[in-house]
């Protein structure tokens, strides 16, 4: 079974993302910021990321960019998912090592769609 992490500082779209995740078939876990998510990253490497942008501790930016630097970190897909909406700031997010980007509000379809252009859902 494939595995999610998905990084949110919002306790409710942590809840409607593991369950679109998790009837899509993936096994999931979550964190609440950067820093979280990078431990559990570190104990066991994802197959994909759900990752927020904006977040206290340690923001997705500089997570992705830790994340694309450590050991393995080079495997999980990830997935921006905010509210920031300027080309300059997604295409920040695609060169720092994002492989889709989402903008927020989303759903089912929607991340469905994207996990299966990574190749990860039929």
């Amino acid at each position: 079974m494939l595995t999610c992490l998905v990084v949110d500082d919002s306790r409710v779209i942590r809840k409607v993302s593991r369950r679109i995740l998790e009837d899509l078939g993936f096994e999931v876990a979550e964190a609440s910021d950067g820093v979280e998510a990078l431990a559990w990253c570190n104990a066991m490497m994802p197959d994909a990321i759900l990752l927020d942008w904006r977040m206290p501790g340690m923001d997705g930016l500089e997570f992705l960019r830790r994340l694309r630097a450590a050991p393995g970190g080079d495997r999980p897909k990830v997935i921006f998912c905010s509210v920031e909406n300027e080309i300059e700031r997604i295409r920040e997010a695609l060169d720092a090592g994002a492989d889709e980007y989402i903008m927020k509000p989303f759903d089912g379809g929607i991340v469905a769609g994207k996990l299966s252009y990574l190749g990860m859902v039929a």
